[in-house]
């Protein structure tokens, strides 16, 4: 048995589950403290199924604190920013996109030394140790508590990183560090961008990730707990403490993942409507379709491994104006149970408008029962247009597909789609979030530049899966149940010599301990 927790901004969903089957599943308000929503969540589904606290053998988590605290500029950390690529990179320098808001939060510290490597591993130039000890004193004469390492090319050989790392350490030992081919992938600007992020978020990880602990403990839950990555798999909370970037776009992750599940498709379109916005997504093999593209977070450009996803302001609690016409981006959010008409408030949301059509049971239908039906009908067409739309243009060919409605606000979406081939309505699609979170699965993953000189393509792709399948072991995968999902081979013809990029993703279910 194992537990899948969403912790939203507005809602706290868990379910609980005997291998692919739910057994119970409640939604709770998010609060401050955020285990305290937590609790309350998993006090209801184990009260529910009659189920004692240890018979769990694992809990997962999937949460947006990480991406909140940038988008929102709060309980980020001043980074010391080294970058080893002299003397190559001097035109462009450290947060050179970045807004300027958030980079002064960040105290703009920035370190350019000696070092880095060419595609194929060969030296730029040897790393400045002098330079790099010099660094170090000043960066603990400021007090800083966080450092971000990158080098060119560290993806392909980090050595240089790893010993910047040990010099800096001798100087500044409690110093949280993140070392840039650990995060992000090739293309350098954006992963600087993404270890700078992952470093300025330090602190608020191991205060995430203890709340976390603390909410278990309570309920005498003594289970590993994991938490959900942006491409669908987990990590463990002591990777999480190091590497919270990782988790940035786990929601949408989550509700696809559970999507699958619930529907038994593999391939689809997946719209997860909420309370303010609505995500469109593409399930390809059971997983989210990546995105091939930087990924902006907060108004940073970076190269996590992110689902392709594309947001709009839908959602249940989506204010309505103009006779129905237009509707959104603005929403009441988790007010709508005393801003919506149907709850007794003034403002005309979408949950209204599926009330008075007669197409949901929820609050005081009476309330809504003057509207004129004009408006009714206009705001439907609306709703569903706008969802076809969207749907429309994540897609990769003109050929209808089927679409997987999920979420709270999937109440909305009534009709069929002309963009769909079939619309699908799961039984448990409103927790669809946790039921992702509960049945994800561990990953590796490796992307980098493999020169062809001295070997072939073939034995390039077997060593590219060789070391996807090995950090998928290393993050607990079952040896027996992994898979290779994605190839993606990129031969690159501007290089000097035969070279290509080899992208690879294993999975495996996690090995879980038995129950005595």
């Amino acid at each position: 048995m194992r537990i899948g927790i969403d912790v939203g901004g507005t809602n706290t969903d868990a379910v609980l589950m005997d291998g692919m089957n739910v057994l119970a599943s409640r939604k709770a308000s998010t609060t401050q403290d955020v285990s305290g929503g937590i609790v309350a969540a998993l006090e209801s589904v184990l009260r529910d199924a009659a189920v004692e606290p240890s018979r769990v053998q694992a809990v997962m988590i999937g949460t947006t604190h990480f991406t909140n605290a940038v988008i929102e500029r709060r309980r980020l950390l001043q980074v010391a920013t080294m970058r080893l690529a002299l003397p190559a990179t001097q035109a462009l320098l450290p947060f050179i996109d970045w807004p300027d808001e958030l980079r002064d939060v960040l105290g703009g510290h920035t370190y350019l030394l000696r070092g880095g490597h060419e595609f194929d591993g060969r030296l730029i130039s040897p790393l400045d140790e002098d330079g790099m000890r010099d660094a170090a004193a000043d960066i603990r004469s400021k007090r800083l508590r966080a450092a971000a390492i990158t080098s060119v090319f560290s993806p392909v050989n980090p050595a240089m990183e790893k010993r910047a790392a040990e010099i800096l350490r001798e100087a500044v030992p409690d110093i949280a560090i993140t070392l840039s081919h650990e995060i992000g992938r090739i293309g350098f600007l954006e992963r600087e961008n993404a270890t700078i992020m992952n470093a300025c978020l330090a602190d608020l990880a191991a205060r995430v990730v203890q709340s976390f602990r603390q909410a278990l403990k309570r309920l005498a839950i003594d289970a590993p707990f994991f938490i959900s990555q942006n491409d669908g798999t987990l990590m463990a909370a002591e990777q999480v403490e190091r590497f919270p970037v990782l988790t940035f776009a786990s929601g949408p992750t989550n509700s696809m993942r559970g999507a699958a599940l619930l529907s038994g498709l593999r391939d689809a379109m997946v719209v997860d409507i909420g309370g303010t916005t609505s995500d469109v997504g593409m399930l390809t093999n059971g997983f989210p379709r990546q995105s091939s593209v930087t990924v902006d977070i907060g108004g940073v450009r970076t190269n996590f491994r992110m689902p392709d996803v594309l947001s709009f302001g839908l959602g249940g609690g989506s204010l309505v104006r103009d006779g129905g016409a237009r509707i959104g981006p603005d929403s009441v959010g988790y007010e709508i149970t005393t801003r919506a008409m149907v709850f007794g408030g003034n403002d005309l949301t979408t949950t209204d408008i599926v009330v008075a059509a007669g197409l949901a049971d929820i609050g005081d239908r009476s309330r809504v029962a003057a509207l004129d039906p004009r408006l009714i009908e206009t705001a439907l067409d609306t709703i569903h247009r706008m969802v076809d739309e969207n749907v429309d243009r994540m897609k990769t060919s003109a050929n209808p597909l089927p679409v997987i409605l999920v979420g709270g606000g999937a109440i909305l979406v009534q009709r069929e789609l002309p963009a769909a081939s079939a619309v699908i309505r799961p039984e448990q699609a409103g927790v669809a979030n946790a039921i992702g979170a509960a049945i994800a699965q561990v990953g590796g993953e490796t992307d980098r530049v493999f020169s062809l000189m001295g070997m072939t393509r073939a034995e390039a792709l077997d060593e590219a899966k060789r070391e996807a399948t090995d950090r998928a072991l290393a993050a607990g995968a079952d040896p027996t149940s992994i898979e290779i999902v994605d190839v993606e081979e990129v031969p690159l013809a501007y290089l000097p010599s035969s070279a290509a990029r080899i992208r690879v993703k294993a999975i495996g279910d996690l090995i879980l301990q038995p129950i005595p």
